[in-house]
């Protein structure tokens, strides 16, 4: 009976992270954009479908607001990979609430 009853109270924090938006689009949009910008990779060179994103933090904020933080792992056609994190507000309406803040943790050769 106690098993349950702990497992009902590690499960509850998690519950609180279901009604809030989960908006990976556009900070994913913008960090394409930024590595490109910053000529570290070039849109077409990204492999779409390898893209790893992992909401690493969100925080409710006034007004239905949320700060989200994103990890996202870029890979490109040619074996490298870029990491990089964002952050940004979104609502439960809108993923660009604000601008999106990128820091760009890695960029190295994946060797398989």
């Amino acid at each position: 009976m106690k098993k349950i009853f702990y497992a009902i109270l590690l499960l509850l924090p998690l519950s609180g992270f279901a009604a809030e938006n989960d908006c990976r689009s556009w900070p994913e949009n913008i960090a394409e954009v930024w590595l490109k910008n910053q000529n570290i990779v070039d849109i077409p060179q990204l492999d779409k479908a390898k893209t790893e994103a992992t909401l690493l933090a969100s925080e409710k904020k006034e007004n239905d607001i949320y700060t989200q933080v994103f990890h996202f792992v870029f890979h490109d056609r040619y074996g490298k990979k870029y990491e990089v994190i964002t952050q940004n507000d979104a609502s439960d309406d809108e993923c660009s609430v604000s601008e999106v803040n990128i820091f760009l943790i890695s960029r190295k050769e994946v060797n398989h």
